[in-house]
Order: structure tokens, then C-alpha cells, then sequence
């Protein structure tokens, strides 16, 4: 089995109208819950994208801490905004599994800005899909087996694209290689910002 089994790409899945609307929540978000670097456990080195969440739990970085999942802001030490409903319709959508997502972590990528290899590893409910929703620039997107070592496919993810890691994918490692600045005018400001919509928790509700 590659690991591949369940990777679904969504192109365009979002229309136009829709990025807008959700640019429009998400930038109500981070007025709430502002954007931050992140840093590596053990190292303390900072991440090249910023972060921030919604929903009732965020996933957050630091070298004290490790990678985590917790329901405050780490600069503000606020709840995080409630997950915008457009998010929800999307996960209820593409996701074919019957509870909803507890955590939405947004991306913000620069131009340098890159994700190494990684799988998502830290919820309980591993067999709900982990879904991501590109806005803004085109990026280069790999995603590979079971291993850190395995071959890996590449694509680029455009604005309104949505991706599913479901069944073996779940596991499957995959990152950023690269941002293709200006491909897009959705974002003023340039860049791109990605959502990944996950469930945490093996609990009901």
C-alpha cells in the first residue's frame, strides 16, 4: 500500500464568490486571533509561515510546549474565534465523516515561505480526513507514503482548491515545497493562506 489511497484534490472546488466570503471571515479571525511564528520543539527555531486557529481547539508549536493541541491564543491567551460556518459546510461536504471538525489551523505563507515533509499526527480520531483549503497563490504541493522516505507526487494547488487526506492518506506524509508569488489576486497583500480543518478528539460531539 502506498499511503496514497484516499488523497483526493478538489480543484477549484471553492468558487470565486466563495473565497471571498471566507477571506472575509478569516480576516475577522485574525483580527481576533492575530497571526504569530510559531517555533520547533527542542530547537526554538521559528517556522517561515504564521499561524493562528479556529474552533475550539488550535494546534500550536513552541520549544517548551512541543506541538500541541489547546483551546487559547499563546500571545493573547483568548479562546479562538468560533470556526466561521463556510468552513463547516465544506468539511460537511468533502469530509463523508459524522462529526465535525474541532480545530481549523491557518497557514499564512510568504513568498519564502515553505512547510517541510510532515503527517498530522498529534490528534486521538485518526480516522477522520484531515481537509485543506488553499487561498491566494499557487503552491507546490508534495505528498508522499507512509514514510518520510517514500516517492513523492507533486502538484500545484491554486486558489478555491481543497485536498482530503482520508483512509491511508490520513498518514500520508506531504508539505510545501514552494509559494509562486503572484498567481493569484485574491489576497492584496500577496501570499497565501491554507486551512486545514482537523478533528482532534475520539469523543462523541
Amino acid at each position: 500500500m502506498s499511503g496514497r489511497e484516499g488523497f483526493r484534490h478538489l480543484p477549484g472546488y471553492l468558487s470565486p464568490a466563495r473565497q471571498g466570503e471566507l477571506l472575509g471571515h478569516l480576516r475577522a479571525v485574525i483580527a481576533e486571533a492575530p497571526l504569530y511564528v510559531p517555533t520547533m520543539p527542542r530547537t526554538g527555531k521559528p517556522f517561515s509561515v504564521r499561524m493562528t486557529n479556529c474552533g475550539p481547539l488550535g494546534w500550536v508549536s513552541d520549544k517548551a510546549g512541543g506541538y500541541r493541541y489547546q483551546a487559547e491564543h499563546p500571545g493573547t491567551g483568548r479562546p479562538w474565534p468560533a470556526m466561521p460556518a463556510l468552513l463547516l459546510e465544506v468539511w460537511r461536504e468533502v469530509a463523508a465523516y459524522p462529526r465535525p471538525p474541532e480545530a481549523c489551523l491557518v497557514n499564512s505563507y510568504s513568498a519564502g515561505a515553505k512547510m517541510g515533509s510532515h503527517r498530522d499526527e498529534d490528534e486521538e480520531d485518526t480516522r477522520a480526513p484531515v481537509v485543506s483549503i488553499s487561498l491566494g497563490d499557487d503552491a507546490t504541493f508534495h505528498v508522499g507514503g507512509l514514510q518520510r522516505t517514500s516517492a513523492k507526487r507533486r502538484l500545484v494547488l491554486r486558489s478555491g482548491d481543497v485536498v482530503v487526506l482520508a483512509g491511508a492518506a490520513r498518514m500520508a506524509y506531504h508539505g510545501i515545497d514552494r509559494i509562486h508569488a503572484g498567481t493569484s489576486d485574491l489576497l492584496p497583500e500577496g501570499g497565501r493562506l491554507n486551512l486545514t480543518l482537523r478533528r482532534v478528539s475520539a469523543k462523541s460531539g
